[in-house]
């Protein structure tokens, strides 16, 4: 295994896909209702911007997971669903995933102060956050939430880049993200519920029995699809949006479906198939309705 593929692991990259569509959405909306003087001065001004954009995506992203992994090596290593990550394993050392944490972390606020001073501002702020999730579930049942708000920053984020500003739409889809986010994390945080309450560590199912913590991710979701409609209301009319807006709430109910009380066999793909579909489908919609609105 080399070291690229280590350390892709170490950060689960494949779980990019959850904000980055998100991200992505935003930001051709943000484009797309700049300025026509803007626009006008160059067509392609918006191509740096977005590699910038990307570019912190992916720093931001190893930064949570690559941190998560460090700060939870210990409690992976007790944890048989656990034990093969990197750390735990011995595949990467905790001090090299510090180092490699730390690295990612520079090349984030450097990045993000190549694009404006808001962004620059915010980017260390942006690290606390997405930092502090991997402490919460030694204190709080809240941390799923937490992890939303990391995800949640995604859109915000994107947007600011090409705007300077905060505005309506991008905390919509924040919102969206953030309670999305919460609720299937609340399921993917069944499987460890036993081990969990054995080590005294905070979630939602170790506080809850499994059927209600089941009620409480539905209700998260209704919230997120509530607001998907808010979010659709806000965009320009287009039937290409309101298709992608009913395919990832089908997907959503799906999810609820395949993860019941009584059969808990689908979290896995629940988790990473169902929701990353869903992710990826709304932003293709999204962002072609945008383009062709």
């Amino acid at each position: 295994m080399n070291l690229v593929t280590k350390y892709a692991h170490l950060v689960k990259f494949s779980h990019t896909i959850f904000a980055m569509p998100f991200a992505l959405m935003s930001f051709v909306y943000a484009v797309k209702s700049s300025p026509e003087n803007t626009i006008n001065s160059n067509p392609y001004w918006w191509v740096v911007l977005l590699v910038q954009v990307v570019m912190c995506m992916v720093f931001a992203r190893n930064v949570a997971m690559g941190f998560n992994r460090w700060a939870d090596w210990k409690i992976d290593a007790k944890n048989p669903r656990t034990a093969n990550r990197e750390i735990p394993a011995g595949v990467i050392s905790p001090r090299a995933a510090m180092w490699f944490v730390a690295g990612n972390a520079v090349l984030f606020i450097a990045t993000a102060a190549t694009i404006n001073w808001l962004t620059a501002v915010l980017s260390p702020v942006a690290l606390l956050v997405i930092m502090s999730y991997s402490y919460c579930k030694r204190f709080t049942s809240l941390a799923h939430m937490v992890l939303g708000l990391s995800l949640g920053i995604a859109p915000v984020g994107a947007y600011i880049a090409v705007r300077g500003e905060f505005a309506l739409v991008p905390c919509v889809l924040a919102l969206l993200v953030m309670t999305w986010c919460g609720s299937f994390d609340i399921i993917y945080a069944l499987q460890d519920r036993e081990f969990d309450i054995k080590q005294g560590l905070h979630s939602i199912p170790s506080k809850f029995s499994v059927r209600t913590s089941l009620y409480i991710s539905i209700a998260l979701h209704v919230v997120s699809i509530a607001a998907l409609g808010w979010f659709v209301f806000l965009m320009p009319r287009s039937v290409l949006i309101w298709v992608g807006a009913a395919i990832f709430t089908a997907i959503i109910i799906l999810e609820h479906i395949l993860v019941t009380p009584s059969r808990q066999r689908n979290i896995g793909i629940a988790f990473g198939t169902l929701n990353g579909l869903a992710s990826t489908t709304l932003a293709v919609f999204v962002i072609l309705g945008l383009l062709l609105a």
